[in-house]
Parts: C-alpha cells; structure tokens; sequence
C-alpha cells in the first residue's frame, strides 16, 4: 500500500474491469484497497428519502490493491514500484525503465 498514493494513475489487472484505467481517488488502508475512478461501477436502487430523489444511482466500490498495477508516467506502461533510499528520503522507483516516479 505505501507504493500507491492517492492520485497515482493505474491499471486493472483483474476481474470484470480488467484492462480499463483510471486515477486514485480514495484509498482504504486498513482493508488494502483502493477506489479507482471509472473502475467496478455498480448501480444501486435507492428509496425517495425527504429532498433526495429516488431511482438508480452508481456507485464506485473499492477494489484491491493488489488488482492494480501503476502507470509510469515516464514509460506510459503499468509496472511494478520498487524503492529506492537515498540519505533519510525514500523514492518511488519504476521498475521497468529505472526512473523516479513523482
């Protein structure tokens, strides 16, 4: 989880959305995931309650972090994230074309 932050720009590895992309909106810690724009869209059938209308919304559900692989934004590919210690700060690595990912 420390190897995606909020914002990152991934691909779905797995499951129903396989192969769509999006960015990072949310991320849930304690349960390993992450909420991806676009990604596992679900319709929910909601009751008419005081000024809020009724009807079918869609939602976004989290999905595993391990079922998302990072987009370099150098390379442009989805990639595993390797880190790298320089002195006291730790640095974002792309393990596909060795540059700093920011």
């Amino acid at each position: 989880m420390k190897k995606l932050k909020k914002g990152d720009k991934v691909q779905v590895l797995l499951g129903k959305d396989r192969g769509k992309s999006g960015t990072i909106e949310r991320m849930l810690v304690e349960k390993g995931k992450v909420v991806v724009l676009g990604v596992n869209i679900f319709k929910r059938h909601v009751k008419k309650q005081g000024t809020l209308d009724g009807g079918i919304i869609e939602i976004v559900k989290p999905v595993d972090s391990s079922n998302v692989a990072l987009i370099c934004p150098n390379c442009s590919k989805p990639t595993r994230v390797g880190i790298k210690q320089e002195g006291d700060t730790k640095i974002r690595v792309c393990k596909k074309c060795k540059k700093e990912i920011k």
